[in-house]
């Protein structure tokens, strides 16, 4: 059984398929479908997809492998089970700041695969300002900060021991009397008498990541409508950056991006761009030999 979203008018015109599964148990389609329906692809819900068994946020189930690998186990999984040869899937991973660790980021991915043509496409984007956060406490009152930051009820929370953080008692909490009552649980479970309450990240309970997931959809679908000038196969755009921007100091090649590699993953066509702020050259500042 599945539950499709007949939002399109019929995508094969522009070399995509009608339907398209999305390998989602947690309503991304609100998301994603709009963006999609646009492009005359319905998107198909699975009835009963379990995409918690390939890793949850709360982390009573662990990701095994990288956010892509992941995402492609749902989209495989989501296909078998429909039988439609074409697919979405959706990854996303929060934490600290890679340059800056007292802050928080998180990295949204969009997997699409389509088996007739062989084509994959990964698309991603980065959310310097997420609703993500977590604390410890030993009753309601001492998460009051917590709830404040993150919007609370509109983002719903997660509580577990503090000892046991991969165990939650309570999760998508968006009620004060549950979320007491969970922090209460959490508090007598725990030899610290602390609880550890985090946000929610499951996309139907995180408002944030829905509306992310919902910009990275549309970015997606911007290159499935942009057809490859060599074969016209649909989904040309950016696959990688190359670094290399010369400095214009001592002319060697720093680790700044030079340029962006975008193309075909049907045709193989490649094409290289500028860097899109127009720079065409590195401050000596920023070059590893010049400011060793």
């Amino acid at each position: 059984m599945v539950h499709a979203l007949n939002l399109g008018q019929g995508g094969a015109g522009r070399g995509l398929p009608q339907q398209a599964v999305l390998a989602t148990m947690h309503g991304k389609e609100a998301a994603l479908a709009p963006a999609f329906a646009g492009l005359g692809v319905d998107l198909v819900i699975p009835d009963g997809f379990d995409s918690d068994r390939f890793g949850t946020f709360g982390g009573e189930i662990a990701r095994t492998g990288t956010m892509e690998e992941a995402a492609r186990a749902k989209l495989a999984a989501a296909m078998a089970q429909t039988g439609l040869a074409a697919g979405l899937a959706s990854e996303g991973a929060y934490g600290p700041h890679p340059v800056v660790p007292f802050l928080a980021s998180g990295r949204e991915i969009l997997v699409w695969r389509n088996k007739a043509t062989g084509q994959e496409i990964v698309e991603e984007m980065l959310d310097a300002q997420p609703v993500y956060d977590h604390m410890e406490a030993a009753d309601l009152d001492g998460v009051a900060t917590l709830l404040a930051r993150v919007d609370f009820p509109k983002t719903a929370l997660i509580v577990a021991p503090a000892s046991r953080r991969t165990a939650p008692i309570g999760k998508g909490l968006r009620h004060v009397v549950e979320l007491d009552a969970a922090i209460r649980l959490a508090v007598q479970q725990c030899p610290l008498a602390k609880a550890f309450v985090q946000t929610d990240m499951r996309a139907f309970m995180n408002p944030r990541r829905m509306a992310i997931i919902a910009e990275l959809g549309r970015k997606l679908a911007a290159r499935l409508a942009t057809a490859c000038p060599n074969c016209q196969a649909p989904g040309w755009g950016k696959l990688r950056s190359e670094t290399g921007l010369p400095c214009s100091g001592c002319g060697l090649k720093t680790d700044l991006v030079a340029c962006e590699v975008h193309g075909c993953t049907i045709c193989g066509a490649q094409s290289q761009l500028p860097r899109r702020d127009g720079k065409a050259e590195a401050d000596p500042s920023q070059c590893q030999f010049c400011n060793p």
